[in-house]
């Protein structure tokens, strides 16, 4: 028995470490945040670095910004969007945020990255209240909100955490209000709608702003930084692919506030696909030819099951061959068992987004980590 047990965390192992390999040489690798727009600036960019023709691979959706910051500094992944703002404010340190780009790439380039020039589009943080509501407290800035401390506010958990976000802005602004909830951040839109919070943060693009009629809460202290959306890639991806640092710098000037709220739009209010958008996009723009996207969406559906139930069935299967030995380990030893409860309680702490960063250096990203995080818990 202990012999087939430890075959089977052998080969539950190998699977791990050969999913983690990267990708195939000559491959430029895209990734991108788990949020619409940077999604749709995912699937434009792996579109036209692959009109040069290089082969790419769009990473959609792997987190927040130290998972796409560590992911790009291991080399897991060779560019994504970001924004100059959460650059200075949440990535970077010993850059002012009135300094100029230049001073921004310097210190970039230290740690092997280079950053292209704005899109052509700034996606500001704000603070937003139903309309309604807006205008029977007579609330327009976000020093008003001072005047009504029993508002309910619900911010994405990056906002929540991020040195930009709401532990700086509640005390820039001396906010007194204390509930304070975290919900993803389209939800968080569905729940504003719904009257279950008062007042949620914003991207300024978004699409849902003309839709759930909001207002935009004036930032009077003139507290959020600019947030112009640039590109930012490996400082090697020069070597290795010049044409795809070509094609980026292409897209310098070239995304207008519209035309990303319109973007957006199509997305969110109308249901069309990140791929179809994009080529949508640099069909009319750029004169760039767009892909056929043969995949439907209940095709698209059917593949994420299938993905989700193998994530589930691999952390599970050697979750079991350790935890049942473990189990009966700790029963019969008990201070083995002490140790054991110490160590899980402990592991169970660690906060998602935490352990996922911890793992990127170890096991990349993409399907490892995420059999690892869900073995773990």
């Amino acid at each position: 028995m202990t012999g087939l047990r430890r075959g089977l965390l052998l080969s539950l192992l190998a699977g791990l470490v050969s999913v983690s390999c990267r990708a195939a040489p000559g491959e430029v690798r895209v990734g991108s945040k788990k949020f619409t727009e940077s999604v749709v600036l995912g699937e434009i960019v792996t579109r036209m670095v692959r009109s040069t023709g290089a082969r790419a691979e769009h990473r959609a959706q792997l987190g927040g910004t130290q998972v796409l910051w560590h992911a790009l500094l291991a080399g897991e992944i060779d560019l994504y969007p970001e924004y100059t703002g959460t650059i200075r404010e949440d990535i970077v340190q010993g850059v002012p945020a009135d300094g100029s780009d230049d001073s921004l790439r310097a210190v970039l380039a230290r740690q092997g990255v280079g950053m292209t020039g704005s899109l052509g589009f700034e996606d500001s943080y704000a603070l937003g209240m139903r309309e309604d509501d807006a205008v029977r407290l007579n609330v327009t800035r976000i020093s008003d909100l001072r005047a009504h401390p029993m508002l309910r506010l619900g911010f994405s958990e990056e906002f929540l955490h991020r040195g930009d976000g709401w532990p700086s802005l509640k005390r820039r602004y001396r906010l007194p209000q204390t509930d304070v909830r975290q919900l993803d951040h389209d939800l968080a839109y569905r729940a504003l709608a719904a009257g279950d919070i008062d007042a949620t943060d914003l991207y300024t693009t978004d699409a849902e702003i003309r839709h759930y009629h909001l207002m935009v809460l004036a930032d009077d202290l003139g507290y959020f930084p600019s947030y112009r959306a640039v590109l930012l890639y490996r400082s090697d991806l020069l070597q290795r692919s010049p044409s795809t640092v070509a094609a980026l710098r292409a897209l310098q000037g070239r995304i207008s506030v519209d035309d990303m709220r319109r973007l957006n739009a199509r997305v969110k209010l109308e249901r069309v696909s990140e791929r179809d958008v994009a080529s949508d996009f640099l069909a009319t723009t750029l004169r760039v030819e767009g892909e056929a996207n043969p995949e439907g969406r209940s095709r698209r559906v059917g593949r994420y099951v299938v993905e989700h139930l193998a994530l589930v069935a691999a952390s599970l299967s050697a979750a079991i061959v350790v935890a049942i030995p473990l189990g009966i380990a700790a029963a019969r030893r008990r201070r083995l068992g002490a140790a054991i409860l110490a160590v899980a309680g402990v592991v169970q702490t660690i906060p998602s987004l935490a352990l996922l960063v911890f793992m990127i250096p170890l096991l990349g990203i993409g399907t490892a980590p995420a059999v690892a995080a869900l073995f773990l818990y």
